[in-house]
């Protein structure tokens, strides 16, 4: 099954497996918990002493903290990543497994939450200010008496960041990769365009 929050995709194993987990808390401490995690997303410092308060009455191991905490991580930030709406992203959790009240507890977080985080990742996206003087050429060897097979073509990238005098940036990647890069760049315009 896709899920929106995960971009479409299947759900991560390792995401299925902290909802039974989570399930243990009660909802109140969930909500507390997300906002420990909202604000780590934001670039604060979580107050692990006041984690250790909220998994307490779960009996949760110092792994099992660790690995809720992950995977809340995973689900506000994916669900921010893609846009999705709280009510979406509740159904979506539920379908999961994780009872409609801690759906309710994370989607209260992630609502009011959620337009500080995506500022937050525009600011900390890696970003060029501009790409000058792009040169490309691919390179396709028909034939070789040295190599026993012939490789597909690969193609080379070079530009300059941000101005013609800017830092000069040279790579080579393989057809499909280049088909991969492409698609994520037209995706993003689209979506950077969207935004405003």
């Amino acid at each position: 099954m896709k899920f929106r929050f995960c971009g479409d995709l299947d759900c991560p194993d390792w995401v299925l497996a902290e909802i039974s987990t989570l399930s243990k808390m009660s909802s109140i401490k969930m909500k507390l918990l997300c906002a420990q995690v909202v604000k780590d997303l934001l670039g604060e410092t979580i107050d692990y002493a006041k984690v250790q308060k909220l998994t307490s009455d779960a009996k949760f191991e110092v792994s099992d903290v660790k690995a809720v905490i992950a995977a809340l991580c995973f689900i506000l930030l994916s669900a921010a990543k893609y846009t999705v709406d709280s009510d979406s992203l509740g159904n979506e959790l539920q379908q999961l497994g994780l009872p409609k009240e801690h759906c309710g507890a994370l989607c209260k977080v992630y609502a009011e939450s959620l337009s500080p985080l995506q500022d937050r990742f525009r600011e900390t996206s890696l970003k060029f200010d501009g790409i000058c003087n792009l040169e490309w050429r691919v390179d396709y060897v028909l034939g070789s008496s040295e190599l026993d097979d012939v490789k597909e073509p690969e193609i080379q990238l070079k530009f300059n960041k941000g101005s013609p005098d800017g830092e000069v940036v040279a790579f080579t990647v393989t057809s499909d990769k280049f088909r991969v890069l492409l698609a994520e760049l037209k995706q993003a315009q689209s979506f950077m365009e969207g935004l405003s």
